[in-house]
């Protein structure tokens, strides 16, 4: 595992959603936000692109107190690799950021060589 999330926290994931083409992206961020539904896409109100997203299973319970759902979300920012290839991640990758490919459900996804380094020549 070399995310920032805990695979407890993905229990009831069903399904991963892309927006966009995960073989044409080095790596995305994963985070969790809470949102009203277990399934469809969720409202985005950060900076960056939403990229794909998870959808729950039936059984997936909303926090008592919000009566919010817990779901993975990925994302780039204008400045990751897949915009701004000679930029600030040129080499490297932010620390909630896993290679597309190894992301399915349920799975918090891993840190790669393509993740980490990328496919722009140095």
């Amino acid at each position: 595992m070399s995310s920032l999330l805990n695979s407890s926290v993905l229990s009831h994931e069903a399904n991963v959603v892309w927006l966009e083409d995960p073989a044409a992206l080095d790596y995305v961020r994963q985070t969790i936000d809470k949102t009203p539904r277990r399934r469809g896409k969720p409202r985005w109100l950060r900076d960056g692109r939403m990229v794909g997203y998870a959808e729950l299973d039936d059984t997936a319970q909303a926090d008592p107190d919000s009566g919010l759902h817990r779901r993975r979300v990925f994302f780039l920012l204008p400045h990751d690799r897949d915009l701004d290839p000679h930029g600030l991640y040129a080499a490297g990758a932010p620390g909630e950021a896993v290679d597309p490919r190894t992301v399915e459900p349920r799975t918090v996804g891993e840190k790669t060589p393509r993740s980490q380094r990328g496919t722009t020549p140095s």
